[in-house]
């Protein structure tokens, strides 16, 4: 069936069942408030088993749209009270009043944790709930929800890598439960990059900063994404399966709640995506995942954690043939590659922690983790491509209309590559917190040592017409080539020191945070101090409004790709990448339809003082190690959140860049940065049957301005020429068949699924072919051509989840 026709009978069969329940939406409100009657702002409102919830205002009031002629449990909660729950029964149009008042909780509360989700205003919370429901190609469903924040781009749906304000891949620091985790080195495109680090099904929390970060975190120059895996309480397990792999997970605690245990297992193949590429051939992608969270609790004030992680990625792909067409209106162009041979890559990772956590106290935390990430990797290939350059019948009163009527060019490559890498890297963390009635103070040592292996055998011979290019009348020469062996060993040694401070003033609450970064790296032999302070300011006043203001010095220490040049050759005189940074910016808090929403504003700007310049191809970074250059970014992000539907969250960003680099002394002035972005948009929006939730709607849609990019092999100042802009609408449709409140057979195993859900996800909804690089051709004439790399079309993907 084709999608189309597919998709109608799918909404056919949507619409037949919400005509057949004929029941609309009642119109729930009230306020919660203390047992002294005084309002609670940000308590949650959910309905149990259902995708539907909204938060209190400050003065504790609530609205809430819920299903009608149905019975339903209303569940109120929020840390340090106990939780309510009212079971409710309503008519069609009915308004119901309900008023609660939430007792205080006698459990301790993690006092360090609450302030600081208060006081981090360059930090961004996101439920890790819309990790389940967001469409998503790449298998890294929380990576997905963090490219639809403001300030973040993405121009591949097949690679979970996003860039940040003007910032590549690598400037980007991912943590879970404070360890620092890496990813494959050799990918050079989204078709073999595996599975994300981060495993959905295990995430409690999701903090994202995309500039302006506090001291406590690492030294790199664009953004911090914080994961928290969670300590279960008791028994759950989830699975799920689709055409693009599956996933599996089980967690539980033992009675006394000493021994808790999560983990996962991960399974991806994009074979179904990639057979929709120009490149046809036989794709055999294969990438697992095994992971594991273990906390045990020697004492009330001592606990000991384990966190483990193995990979398995394996890309193998014989090309055949390739067709594409690209070129201009009044000139349309197709290019046609026979291939030979085959690529066969290996990317093999672990990670293991085991963390110490030493808490006393409610004011004091101590906490000691050793860490070691290991990588094994291989890149294989020898492939043949002959190619023809034709132009086409552009006159469409012709019946051959497409047909070749020109050949431009005819010429061959041969690609070779046996790439090895083995790297090790291992760290000793120790981090404090100590929490006062007005100050909270951080601390932190870590040091980290690397041992790296790079093997590179590399080249590419190209001839066009029968000449070898570059051409020489008296030998053979290749197009490109890098032959290096390169071992070293290193370490490098950081602290950091932080405060928050919270000053009570007459007109508001102001929470101000210093702190100071020191790292040494023995390579280079170079000391870098990092001062960084932030400013939030709560106003008192009747609308709600917040303003903060963050900056300071941001280094990145260079790790062993930043080191090499084209060829391979290691630079060991490239020092610290540096950065000066301010981020200022405002939320705004409101009531509209009688819903929240919270509208946010930033203003930044970045000037660095020392780079080292690189080229992108795909998902590959190539630094120019051999080079340097100062620059800057700024820019304006804008984001909208709220329940635009009642009950359900959703949001939209625009962020406008500009980011330039002028390299020292090649002579051609400031250049755009290959991040130069100038319009990005980005939303996730959800919706809802009326009067049965059972049916959602997600939709993600993403939008890039033009990037730039150059010819193979050019030099830096050449990539000025712009690809397409990047446009992209993913759509997800679900079905719930079973969820909490659900009527239950007696069968067994029935009774044991908390929730059963199938979904259709529309991947590239709208069919459009985005370009992601492109691979140069020669004609007669010795004109170079630029043939797009396309990604991926429209695609369908059907999954099915369950809860146990």
């Amino acid at each position: 069936m084709k999608p189309v026709a597919l998709l109608l009978t799918l909404f056919c069969l949507f619409a037949a069942d919400g005509l057949r329940s004929q029941s609309l939406n009642a119109l729930l409100s009230g306020s919660v408030s203390t047992a002294e009657g005084a309002g609670l702002s940000s308590v949650n409102v959910n309905l149990k088993g259902f995708p539907i919830g909204t938060t209190t205002d400050k003065n504790g009031k609530y609205t809430l749209q819920i299903p009608a002629n149905r019975p339903l449990t209303v569940v109120f909660s929020m840390v340090g009270y106990q939780s309510q729950e009212k079971q409710l029964e309503t008519k069609a149009g009915e308004r119901i009043k309900l008023d609660i008042q939430l007792a205080e909780s006698n459990e301790n509360i993690e006092e360090v944790t609450i302030r600081q989700q208060r006081t981090q205003q360059n930090m961004s919370r996101i439920d890790p709930q819309f990790s389940q429901t967001i469409p998503d190609a790449s298998s890294g469903a929380v990576e997905a929800l963090i490219k639809t924040l403001p300030g973040v781009s993405t121009n591949n749906e097949l690679s979970s890598q996003y860039s940040v304000r003007g910032g590549n891949y690598d400037e980007n620091l991912v943590y879970v439960n404070d360890i620092e985790v890496y990813r494959p080195f050799l990918v050079r495109s989204g078709q073999q990059e595996g599975l994300s680090f981060i495993n959905s099904d295990m995430v409690s929390s999701i903090e994202f900063s995309s500039g302006g970060f506090d001291a406590k975190y690492g030294d790199k120059m664009a953004s911090v994404l914080d994961i928290r895996y969670r300590q279960p309480k008791e028994f759950a397990a989830s699975a799920s399966v689709s055409l693009l792999g599956g996933s599996v997970h089980v967690e539980d605690a033992t009675k006394n709640q000493r021994l808790s245990f999560i983990g996962g297992a991960r399974y991806k193949t994009n074979r179904y995506l990639l057979n929709s590429l120009d490149e046809n051939g036989d794709y055999n992608p294969s990438f697992t995942d095994l992971q594991a969270y273990i906390t045990y609790q020697l004492s009330e004030s001592f606990d000991v954690s384990f966190l483990g992680n193995m990979a398995k990625n394996d890309y193998l792909f014989i090309p055949q043939t390739r067709t594409t067409t690209f070129g201009t209106w009044t000139q349309p162009l197709e290019t046609k590659v026979y291939f030979e041979g085959q690529e066969k890559d290996h990317f093999n990772t672990q990670t293991g922690a085991l963390a110490f956590n030493f808490h006393p106290n409610s004011q004091l935390n101590l906490k000691l983790i050793a860490s070691a990430f290991q990588t094994k990797e291989e890149v294989n290939y020898d492939i043949l491509g002959e190619y023809y350059l034709n132009e086409l019948e552009q006159d469409w009163s012709t019946s051959g209309t497409g047909d070749s009527i020109l050949n431009l060019g005819v010429g061959s490559f041969l690609n070779h590559a046996r790439n090895k890498l083995d790297a090790t890297v291992y760290s000793l963390t120790h981090k404090g917190a100590y929490d006062s009635e007005d100050h909270l103070l951080n601390w932190g040592f870590k040091f980290q040592r690397e041992d790296i292996t790079d093997k590179v055998n590399e080249w590419v011979m190209r001839d066009s017409t029968g000449y070898s290019l570059p051409y020489s009348d008296s030998e053979v020469l290749l197009y490109s080539s890098s032959f290096t062996n390169n071992q070293f060993s290193t370490w490098q040694a950081s602290a950091h020191l932080q405060d928050t401070w919270a000053i009570d003033t007459e007109s508001g609450n102001l929470y101000l945070t210093s702190g100071i970064r020191a790292n040494y790296r023995e390579y280079s032999n170079e000391f870098l101090v990092s001062p960084r302070v932030s400013v939030s300011y709560f106003p008192d006043w009747e609308k709600q409004f917040v303003f903060h203001l963050s900056g300071g010095r941001y280094v990145q220490p260079p790790f062993f790709k930043e080191l090499k040049d084209r060829d391979g050759t290691i630079h060991p005189e490239t020092k610290a990448q540096k950065s000066w940074q301010v981020v200022a910016g405002s939320e705004y808090l409101f009531q509209a339809w009688d819903r929240p929403f919270r509208f946010k504003s930033e203003l930044y700007y970045k000037y660095f003082s020392q780079l080292t310049p690189y080229q992108i191809n795909n998902v590959q970074i190539q630094y120019l190690a051999d080079q340097q250059a100062r620059g800057y970014a700024t820019g304006l992000d804008l984001s909208i959140h709220g329940e635009f539907v009642s009950g359900v969250q959703s949001w939209a960003s625009v962020s406008l860049l500009q980011t330039e680099e002028n390299i020292v002394g090649d002579g051609h002035g400031w250049i755009p940065r290959p991040t130069d972005q100038f319009l990005t948009f980005s939303m996730f929006f959800q919706d809802y049957f009326p009067g049965n939730p059972t049916y959602k709607v997600h939709l993600a849609v993403f939008y890039g301005s033009r990037l730039p990019t150059g010819p193979p092999n050019g030099e830096r100042y050449m990539d000025t020429f712009r690809m397409p802009p990047y446009r992209r609408v993913d759509l997800g449709i679900s079905k719930t068949i079973i969820s909490a409140d659900s009527f239950r057979t007696k069968s067994a195993w029935m009774t044991k699924i908390k929730e059963l859900s199938v979904s259709l996800e529309v991947l590239n909804l709208l069919g459009i072919k985005n370009t992601v690089s492109y691979f140069w051709v020669s004609s007669n004439y010795g004109d170079m051509f630029g043939v797009p790399n396309y990604l991926t079309e429209r695609k369908l993907n059907l999954r099915l989840s369950m809860k146990f």
